[in-house]
């Protein structure tokens, strides 16, 4: 325990630290080399573009579709006589992956992006200027930060002794941070991050991952195909031990057998090398997902008792005639047995298991086997060393063909889970939102029939009466149809939003007029952008920093500045999670002017906007970069979300806030903020 604790602190303390890096993120810098170095006039060259990248940070590549919504990495090379440009601007060492939170693919790099450039060479000596826009995210905190900036290489072609030199054109900030007193970055608390679609996980997810595969043999223990064996094994090897240490001796050298073949599993997987690459290609591909379908598919039909999924019975006694008592072989033998024979039921959880390690770091598939193994083989090694706690077993019979069948319908639930994801990349239209939830709520309807006794299978025995874990486990079933019943109609079900198609993606409506909670519906106070962005939860506010301040004024409300983008899970979680509070939804309507800044859009100002930055000198034409340097220059902040409170003569009323799931905490800063405003 005291070791567990010792974890969980680690974690807390490097959550806290990532979180507090998020806040002082500074500009990357980048390398800029050309290939071959002294090119000849005429001749292609490479101009190659690498950044390393923080420990648990990542960057989006430019290579996917800017509408699916992070920030698509741009570079542009300066138009220029002296070379011309071959292709396009390619990534190398990038990842790709299907984002469920976006609903599409998405490209990141991890701990380098290398970006390459063929050009060809008109004259001598040239200068290649470089524009870049890019976005990296903390995978700890789940902070996404903006950058821009300005490179030059300088060419020397063949004849010249120096080589290309990089030149940046920026001066790199020193702090992104309000430094002053007043700023208290330890109150900012750290959260674990939503982004699914970096390649590397967290300590915390491989911490998660291994109590799910400890839960998973603990569970496979009260299988059919193994809890019968738990007395007849036990049994066994206190009767065939001449003593009890010995007995004791032979029953832990069963379960390190155990661990061992499950470990050996896992150690296969980490041998073939099935990393990040693998791991994206299984996440994404058709093929890998309807195996996976089909597969899961065959053994709900195999719990519901449609057929037996054994193995050879001549491959199961051969390996069982090698298990005698005389020696550790034989204790290894008869682990191989129980593994064997108990595959029909463990082999959906152990397929899960692997499935979700495969594309992780190299340990993964290992650990998490072993963990599974050592939740199987606890219960045999503590009743081998305590027997008479096999006295306090309920016996076999029927409830282990319930667990069985329940096993069944839940396998069958998550083989949807494989199909949609295919359906969604390659854009079938097969398991729209309202398809796969009619499914879901058809599943577990007929589960909780099951659960109460009124379905009944031909394998079943006679009906008895329903014990009360069962009756608890109905209950919770039901529950959760009467759950997902609504988001038949466009409910947004916030805690299955990992695990269903997007909303976007639903047929039915309520009211096929009226706005669906993430739309956005408009007074005609604000006349600037409404028609190019959406505040949620019907919040009618404002888009244009000036328009907000002379609104504000005029009705005397302070100023709350959502500083968000679209590519921006964690802003979506906010307002999702926190803003849908009814007391903050009043909070906002009723007692600000709601000001939301897009950083990340791309849409143009006329010309007669554009402006040059006092903080970098470039000029400022989108609407994203103007309200991104917006933030920076005025508040010294350059991650999103991000909330500040102002009056209309732009005074700060309160210390600003970043990503905080906790609604008291949000909301006591609402209201320091109207306490300040009216003092």
């Amino acid at each position: 325990m005291t070791r567990i604790f010792k974890y969980i602190l680690l974690l807390l303390l490097l959550l806290i630290i990532g979180n507090v890096n998020a806040q002082l993120k500074k500009k990357p810098s980048w390398i800029v080399s050309i290939n071959p170095a002294h090119p000849k006039v005429g001749e292609v060259a490479e101009v190659q573009l690498k950044s390393t990248i923080e420990k648990d940070w990542y960057m989006y590549s430019n290579d996917f579709s800017e509408d699916v919504g992070p920030v698509v990495a741009q570079i542009e090379f300066r138009k220029n006589k002296a070379f011309e440009l071959i292709g396009k601007t390619t990534p190398k060492g990038n990842h790709k992956k299907f984002d469920e939170v976006f609903g599409g693919e998405v490209s990141t790099f991890t701990k380098e992006a290398v970006f390459i450039q063929k050009i060809k060479v008109l004259k001598e000596n040239p200068t290649v200027k470089i524009s870049l826009e890019f976005q990296e995210c903390s995978q700890v905190t789940g902070m996404c930060v903006l950058f821009e900036d300005e490179l030059s290489l300088a060419v020397k072609t063949s004849g010249n002794e120096v080589g290309a030199t990089e030149a940046p054109l920026t001066k790199e900030p020193e702090n992104l941070v309000d430094s002053s007193p007043s700023k208290d970055l330890t109150k900012v608390p750290a959260v674990e991050t939503k982004a699914d679609d970096a390649p590397i996980k967290s300590e915390s997810s491989l911490l998660a991952f291994l109590m799910f595969a400890l839960m998973g043999g603990f569970v496979a223990v009260l299988t059919p195909c193994v809890f019968p064996m738990l007395p007849m094994t036990v049994t066994f090897f206190t009767k065939k031990s001449d003593t009890r240490a010995l007995a004791i001796k032979r029953a832990l050298g069963f379960g390190f057998s155990i661990v061992l073949i499950y470990s050996s599993l896992g150690l296969l997987f980490s041998l073939l090398g099935l990393g990040p690459d693998f791991g994206n290609w299984l996440s994404t591909s058709w093929v890998p997902n309807i195996l996976f379908f089909i597969i899961f598919i065959v053994f709900a039909a195999s719990f519901l008792g449609l057929f037996e999924i054994t193995l050879p019975h001549s491959f199961v006694n051969q390996i069982d005639s090698k298990s005698s008592m005389a020696s550790f072989a034989g204790v290894f033998f008869m682990a191989f047995t129980l593994v064997l024979v108990s595959f029909s039921c463990t082999g959906p959880i152990v397929g899960s298991l692997l499935i979700e390690a495969v594309g992780g770091a190299i340990a993964k598939p290992l650990l998490g086997m072993a963990a599974f193994g050592a939740g199987l083989a606890l219960p045999f090694t503590l009743f081998a060393i305590f027997p008479s706690w096999i006295q306090g077993l309920p016996k076999s019979g029927g409830w282990l063909n319930s667990v069985k069948v329940v096993l069944g319908f839940l396998e069958l639930a998550l083989a949807f889970k494989f199909l949609s994801i295919p359906d969604q990349t390659y854009h079938w239209g097969l398991l729209d939102r309202d398809v796969y939830l009619a499914i879901w709520i058809a599943i577990f309807t007929l589960m909780g029939l099951y659960l109460i006794g009124k379905l009944r299978l031909n394998h079943d025995g006679e009906n008895q009466a329903i014990g009360v874990p069962r009756l608890f486990l109905a209950i919770a079933t039901f529950s959760f149809v009467v759950y997902l019943i609504p988001g038949m109609w466009g409910a947004p079900l916030k805690g299955l939003s990992g695990y269903l198609p997007p909303i976007e993606t639903l047929d039915f409506k309520a009211n096929p007029g009226a706005s669906t909670q993430a739309e956005t519906s408009h007074t005609n106070k604000s006349t600037k952008y409404q028609d190019i962005f959406k505040l949620p939860h019907n919040i009618d506010g404002f888009f244009d920093y000036k328009e907000a301040l002379a609104y504000a004024k005029k009705v005397n409300k302070p100023i709350f500045i959502d500083f968000t983008g679209h590519g921006c899970v964690n802003c979506r979680e906010m307002e999702a999670n926190v803003w849908s509070d009814p007391e903050v939804l009043k909070i906002l309507k009723n007692e600000f002017v709601v000001l939301a800044l897009y950083v990340d859009d791309k849409t143009e100002l006329p010309e007669n906007e554009w402006y040059v930055s006092k903080y970098d000198g470039k000029e400022k034409k989108t609407i994203g970069k103007q309200n991104f340097d917006l933030q920076i220059t005025k508040f010294n902040a350059n991650a999103q979300p991000y909330y500040v409170i102002l009056d209309a003569n732009e005074k700060l009323l309160t210390q600003p806030r970043a990503y905080d799931l906790d609604i008291p905490r949000f909301i006591q800063f609402l209201k320091d903020g109207i306490q300040n405003y009216q003092q």
